[in-house]
């Protein structure tokens, strides 16, 4: 796999939360969980309806995720769609 230097920067931050903070908010539900790596985050995927991950990526700027479900560990990059181990 690929790498970026928002990746390789990236911050070993931990979530803020056990579930995506606004599905939690609004009642709503989430397919998998990401974690921002730059404020710890809790956002849903994009096969999550409301797709929370990436909005916080297009409101915030925060470049990258981590997979927040168990057993994962991988990286995403929303700047360079870049996905690193």
């Amino acid at each position: 796999m690929a790498t970026c230097e928002h990746i390789d920067n990236a911050k070993d931050t931990q979530p803020r939360s056990t579930g995506c903070e606004e599905c939690l908010k609004i009642g709503g539900y989430w397919v998998h969980l990401r974690t921002c790596l730059e404020c710890g985050k809790v956002g849903c995927c994009d096969s999550s309806p409301n797709k929370h991950a990436s909005a916080h990526f297009h409101e915030d700027k925060h470049p990258v995720v981590r997979s927040a479900e168990p057993g994962e560990s991988w990286k995403w990059c929303f700047v360079d769609e870049v996905l690193a181990p």
